[in-house]
Order: C-alpha cells, then structure tokens, then sequence
C-alpha cells in the first residue's frame, strides 16, 4: 500500500489517548496495512497508530518467529491482562531515532486484543514479543518509552561502537 510518515518526540499525538475502535472500516483497513508498510521500510518490529498520526487504539508488530520467519500481528484494543517477572534491557522507538536506553518491562504478558477482523484473541508472550507489547500498548496512553528510561539516553551509534 503506502508509508506514513513517523511522527517523533515533541509532536502531539504521541501525548495523547487514543479513541477504542468500534468498527473496522475500509480506512481502517488501509491504516493497518499502511502501518505494517511503514513499520517494515523503517526496520521497526512495531508501530502504534499515533506513531503516524491516527488516535486509535491499535498497533502492529513483528517480532519473528521462533525461526525467523515474519509473524505480523494486529492488535485493536488492546489490554494487558497479567505481567510476570521483570526485563531489564535497552530500547527504542521508531518516533525516537537514534536514541536507547534501558527501560524495565514485564518478562511476560497475556493481552487480549481484536484482530484485523475484529476477532478476538488472547495472547502469551515473553521476551521480546512481551517487550514489544508493553511499548506499543503505551503509545496508545501517551506513553514514550523515554518516560521510562532508567538513567539516560544513548545515541545508537555509540552503542554500538562499545560493542
């Protein structure tokens, strides 16, 4: 379809509450499949609609599967259930570029959500895929990870020159 352009830090819509979906109509369906375009050209693993501007409650992600292949999922409406255990690890965001820092999440989460037709579905995940949930549910609050950094923000490339 189409890439959006990301919005980063500083611009409204990532500050605000996103509206729950009610019915899932043919605009709907373009964002969703233009979120996945745009999340896939920018190298994301996900992407929250206020990332490109939209004020509803959804998100897409790709965390892979156990062997690499794509595993794109669509959550509408998304809530987090049960959190377990702690992560502590470096992330970013897309509406963040060039920028890390080491953020505490939940190891695992069970979330139920819609699907791309509306379905429900509940979901168990841990690691990365619980880590991507948790950051993209907070898109939908107004949440930035940045909010949550313990300590400071790096910039990537020095990141990675220390590796």
């Amino acid at each position: 379809m189409a890439t959006r352009n990301i919005r980063t830090l500083g611009e409204e819509s990532l500050r605000k509450v996103c509206k729950e979906v009610t019915n899932l109509n043919d605009r709907t369906k373009v964002l969703i499949e233009d979120m996945f375009d745009t999340m896939y050209e920018a190298q994301g693993v996900g992407l929250a609609a206020p990332q490109v501007g939209i004020l509803k409650r959804i998100f897409v992600m790709d965390c892979g599967d156990e062997e690499g292949n794509p595993n794109p999922l669509v959550f509408i409406n998304p809530e987090i259930l049960e959190r377990e255990g702690v992560q502590v690890d470096f992330e970013g965001c897309l509406s963040v570029p060039g920028k890390s820092g080491k953020v505490a999440r939940a190891m695992k989460v069970k979330v139920r959500a819609l699907d791309e037709n509306m379905e429900e579905f509940e979901l168990e995940a841990e690691g990365l895929m619980a880590r991507c949930i948790q950051h993209e549910n907070d898109h939908l609050d107004g949440i930035v990870y940045v909010d949550k950094v313990e300590g400071e923000l790096y910039n990537n490339e020095d990141l990675n020159n220390q590796e």
